[in-house]
């Protein structure tokens, strides 16, 4: 990460996050320890600027609308994928960075080199 630009971090990332780190959980592949520690390195890394937070843009719900009603009964996308993509479209990103398969392929669609 030291060596990339800083990555943006909205709102959405983080609950996204938790909800990670809950799933783990939950599926029992990570422990409450894990999970603590987890946190306190994510929250060092917000406190050290590691990444560029960031709202949502306002204009994301609608560029959300407009991916959905284009891509998604091709892609089968849905309302979170749709949300990530139409905000890294909005604030001017040249990358998207995923490990979710169905955001990657509505990432390309829309544009966006995917890492």
């Amino acid at each position: 990460m030291a060596q990339r630009p800083r990555i943006w971090l909205t709102p959405l990332h983080r609950v996204e996050w938790a909800h990670a780190i809950a799933q783990h959980m939950f599926r029992g592949t990570l422990s409450s320890q894990d999970a603590a520690r987890l946190y306190t390195v994510f929250e060092a890394d917000r406190s050290s600027g590691i990444w560029a937070e960031t709202g949502i843009p306002e204009i994301a719900f609608e560029t959300a609308v407009q991916l959905a009603r284009k891509f998604g009964p091709r892609l089968g996308s849905r309302t979170l994928d749709t949300l990530h993509v139409a905000s890294a479209l909005e604030l001017g990103a040249r990358e998207f960075w995923t490990f979710d398969e169905r955001q990657s392929k509505l990432a390309k669609a829309a544009g966006l080199t995917v890492r």
